[in-house]
């Protein structure tokens, strides 16, 4: 999110109402990745779990998604899943309207299902396909969205690519550079995003980077950014993975966002991650760029100061809306709605 946005977003705030939005648009997945947080027990918080929701289709899912994103107003969208292609129909349907009201709109893919070529006419929307590694590692863990496949089903498209850093990845010299050369030589790809394997509280993991990798990765980024210029990252977001937010009430993206998932009725919390996140082991993009901006001076304040205040004002202001509870969350610990079960997503 650009400075430009965030001053747009905190706008919303000011008027109580939250700014961005993440919708798991289906339960349905043809992929069984290793250590997918969406099918895990503790989804829902361990009351039930996510193949137990009425996963809405057809006019039903067009209608509900369009009228989450009028009420909330929000200035983004994050269309994710299970695999959002398999609503590619629906999609097809909302995405445009969400162009036309002037949401910006990012859907995110395992590749496994073609984009259709139609979508890359819509404007505010990109794409962005999830490559876990190289082949020898994604094809493994992605099957059947495998190298091939994926290669196959964005040819004559524009996407971004997202790259989940790992252990396993910053133990190998020379892994990320190999996996830069590939993607930015790609004619299809226009941006690369890079996060960091972000972990539930307890979790013991390969995946997960220790602190002196970590610290490595963030002293490679400069050079990275250097030689592919297509990766999207600064040395500031670069910092925020060595130093996130400690809680999720320190997160910009956790307290500005508002997630929904499959029968989008239930409530992601306290953020996309859901369960119950390590947040000193932060490492999503979305909230190291905010946690960066937030960083940033506003004549003797810096603009997360003026954004927390902000929330104050807007969740006075929001008050006034009627049915509205999502700004609640500004002050206080992640609520459970009336007749709303409270998701959580572990990873």
């Amino acid at each position: 999110m650009t400075p430009g946005r965030v001053l747009f977003a905190w706008g919303k705030v000011l008027t109580g109402r939250i700014p961005l939005l993440s919708i798991e648009i289906t339960r349905e997945c043809p992929l069984r990745c290793p250590g997918c947080y969406a099918y895990g027990d503790m989804h829902l918080g361990g009351l039930v779990t996510l193949n137990q929701l009425n996963d809405l289709r057809g006019e039903a899912l067009v209608e509900r998604v369009i009228d989450l994103v009028k009420y909330h107003q929000p200035i983004h969208v994050s269309i994710v899943g299970g695999e959002p292609l398999i609503r590619h129909r629906e999609l097809g349907r909302i995405l445009p309207v969400l162009s036309q009201i002037g949401v910006f709109t990012l859907v995110v893919t395992s590749g496994v299902i073609p984009i259709p070529q139609e979508w890359m006419a819509i404007k505010q929307l990109r794409v962005a396909v999830s490559v876990d590694g190289l082949p020898e590692h994604h094809n493994r863990r992605r099957a059947p969205a495998t190298y091939e496949r994926i290669l196959q089903n964005i040819g004559g498209r524009h996407v971004n690519i997202h790259l989940v850093v790992t252990g396993p990845m910053m133990k190998r010299p020379g892994y990320l550079e190999e996996y830069l050369n590939f993607w930015t030589a790609r004619t299809e790809v226009d941006r690369i995003w890079m996060s960091v394997y972000t972990p539930q509280i307890g979790e013991q993991s390969e995946e997960i980077l220790t602190p002196a990798e970590r610290q490595e990765l963030v002293r490679q980024i400069p050079e990275l950014v250097r030689r592919f210029p297509a990766l999207w990252i600064n040395e500031g977001m670069a910092q925020a993975f060595a130093d996130p937010p400690a809680n999720p009430r320190e997160c910009l993206f956790s307290r500005m966002s508002v997630n929904y998932s499959a029968d989008l009725k239930t409530r992601v919390e306290p953020c996309v991650f859901g369960g119950n996140p390590d947040c000193r082991q932060c490492g999503c993009a979305i909230s190291a760029g905010l946690h960066w901006l937030g960083q940033l001076k506003l004549g003797p304040l810096k603009v997360s100061h003026a954004v927390r205040a902000s929330m104050g004002l807007g969740t006075f202001v929001g008050s006034f809306r009627p049915g509205s509870m999502e700004n609640r969350r500004w002050n206080a610990t992640p609520h459970r709605e009336e007749g709303a079960e409270l998701a959580q997503i572990k990873r």
